[in-house]
C-alpha cells in the first residue's frame, strides 16, 4: 500500500510541479505527517526532490527528472479504457483505478502533450445517458463484472415482460455493454448468446467454473448485429399519414413544399405508434391502417370531451 502510494506522490510532482505538503495530503487522502515521512523515503531512495519554504514554497522535483515508474496494473489498463466514463468506470467499480491510470499516462507524456492533454479534460466531456429518466438501479453490475473478468459462469434469477416473467438460468458472462446510459450483459447459454438488461437481474451467484470464450466471438460484432436485428424486429409494420411542415421535421420526413406532405412510415405496433403520433398533437394525420386512424380518433374524442366539461 504504501509502495502505490510513494509512486502516486512522484507522478503527482512529475505531472503537477510544486506541491505544497498539505496539497499532496489531500491528493493522497493521508495525514501531513504521512506525506512528510513519505517524502522523506523518497529522498533516502535517491530521488531528487526538494523542499522550499515559504508562502510560495513546496516541494517539487529537480528540473528535467522523470520517473520511469509509469507501468499499469491490470485494473489501471481496464479502467483506462473507459477515461471517457467515469461513470461507468466507479459502476464497474474502477474508479481509483481509472484516476491512477490517467495520473500514469499522464506522466508518460512529454510536457506539451500532457498540457494538451489536461485542456481536452478541462473542455470535453461525455454524459452518455439520456436527459429524462432515473439511471437504472444495478446492483449486481459489480458481480457481473467480477465473473466477466475472471471468465466464471453464474447463475442468474432474471426479470423479464413474457411469461414466466422470472426466470433463472446457467449463462457464462461474455461482455458488457453500455448502451444510452442502461448496461447490458451479452452472455453465452443452453439456448445460444442472449442479451441481459443488468438492471432486470434479481440474483447473480458466481459459480467456481470457469469457461472459455468461443474463439470466434467478438463482442463489437455480435452487438452491431444485435442492434440491426433488434432494428429489424422493430419496425414490422407502416403507417399512411398526412405531415404538416412542423410535423414532417418532428417524425424525420422530407416536406413535400411549404404544405401537407403525405408519407409512409415504418411502426412498431398499433399501440406504439397511438403513443407515438399522439405526441405530434394536429401536424399529424393518420389515413391507415384503419385499426389506428380509429384508435386515434377514440382518444381525440375523449380528451375532446373531458375538457369541455
Amino acid at each position: 500500500m504504501r509502495a502505490a502510494r510513494l509512486v502516486t506522490l512522484l507522478l503527482l510532482l512529475q505531472n503537477r510541479g510544486r506541491m505544497t505538503a498539505q496539497q499532496l495530503a489531500e491528493e493522497l487522502e493521508v495525514s501531513v505527517r504521512t506525506v512528510y515521512r513519505d517524502v522523506e523515503a523518497l529522498g533516502g531512495a535517491g530521488i531528487p526532490l526538494y523542499g522550499e519554504a515559504g508562502h510560495a514554497g513546496g516541494y517539487r522535483l529537480v528540473d528535467g527528472y522523470r520517473t520511469r515508474l509509469t507501468g499499469l496494473t491490470a485494473d489501471e489498463a481496464q479502467a483506462a479504457f473507459l477515461a471517457a466514463l467515469p461513470g461507468a468506470a466507479a459502476e464497474l467499480g474502477l474508479g481509483e483505478a481509472l484516476a491512477a491510470a490517467q495520473l500514469k499516462l499522464r506522466a508518460a507524456l512529454p510536457a506539451e502533450l500532457r498540457e494538451h492533454a489536461g485542456r481536452i479534460q478541462e473542455r470535453f466531456l461525455l454524459d452518455a445517458p439520456g436527459w429524462y429518466g432515473d439511471a437504472d438501479r444495478t446492483p449486481h453490475l459489480a458481480a457481473a463484472a467480477t465473473a466477466l473478468w475472471e471468465r466464471r459462469a453464474v447463475v442468474l434469477r432474471y426479470r423479464r415482460w413474457r411469461a414466466p416473467e422470472e426466470i433463472e438460468r446457467r449463462v457464462e458472462p461474455y461482455g458488457l455493454v453500455l448502451k444510452a446510459g442502461r448496461w447490458y450483459l451479452v452472455a453465452g447459454g443452453p439456448s445460444g448468446i442472449r442479451t441481459y438488461r443488468v438492471d432486470q437481474i434479481a440474483e447473480l451467484q458466481p459459480l467456481d467454473v470457469q469457461f472459455a470464450v468461443p474463439e470466434d466471438f467478438v463482442l463489437t460484432a455480435y452487438w452491431t448485429r444485435y442492434l440491426a436485428d433488434f432494428r429489424a424486429r422493430l419496425h414490422t409494420g407502416e403507417a399512411l399519414v398526412r405531415l404538416s411542415p412542423e410535423g414532417a421535421r418532428r417524425l424525420g420526413v422530407a416536406a413535400a413544399g411549404d404544405g401537407w406532405t403525405e408519407a409512409r412510415v415504418p411502426i412498431e405496433s398499433i399501440a406504439h405508434a397511438h403513443g407515438d403520433f399522439l405526441r405530434l398533437g394536429a401536424d399529424i394525420e393518420v389515413l391507415e391502417p384503419l385499426e389506428l386512424r380509429t384508435r386515434i380518433a377514440g382518444t381525440v374524442r375523449t380528451l375532446a370531451d373531458r375538457y369541455e366539461r
